[in-house]
């Protein structure tokens, strides 16, 4: 039992505020966090070449391809060829923004899941954790 269950109503409601100023405050840091995290997103941006070095691809942090480059030999190669390393150099591109986007955002992932859930503060009450549901993530 936490000592501030112990000490009686007045005790838990101080612990109970301390607790609730306390996930305020983390609130109130990632917030300040946010923008820089968006302009950071925003400015992602993922190279890669082809395995056969056909093809140069860059897409943004979204997977969204922004520019491809080939090289000169790349002129001499079949149809079959040049698309197979267009779409490899796209699907590695977008693979290493996905991480890059992680990367960016694990700061604040783990702060919410370090912040205390509703039943943590009001035994009985619903979690907030499980209303959301699973978190999805794009392979």
């Amino acid at each position: 039992m936490e000592q501030w269950e112990s000490d009686g109503p007045c005790s838990a409601g101080e612990g109970m505020r301390n607790q609730i100023n306390h996930i305020l405050d983390t609130l109130a840091e990632q917030r300040a966090h946010v923008t820089a995290v968006r302009e950071k997103l925003a400015a992602v941006r993922s190279t890669t070449n082809s395995a056969d070095g056909l093809v140069e691809v860059t897409v943004d942090g979204s997977g969204v391809l922004v520019d491809v480059k080939f090289a000169p030999k790349a002129f001499g190669t079949g149809r079959r060829e040049l698309a197979r390393s267009v779409t490899e150099a796209g699907q590695e591109a977008a693979r290493l923004a996905r991480v890059r986007n992680e990367e960016i955002i694990a700061p604040i992932t783990a702060a919410a899941a370090a912040m205390p859930d509703l039943p943590d503060l009001l035994p009985g009450a619903p979690s907030l954790r499980e209303l959301r549901g699973p978190r999805r993530h794009a392979r």
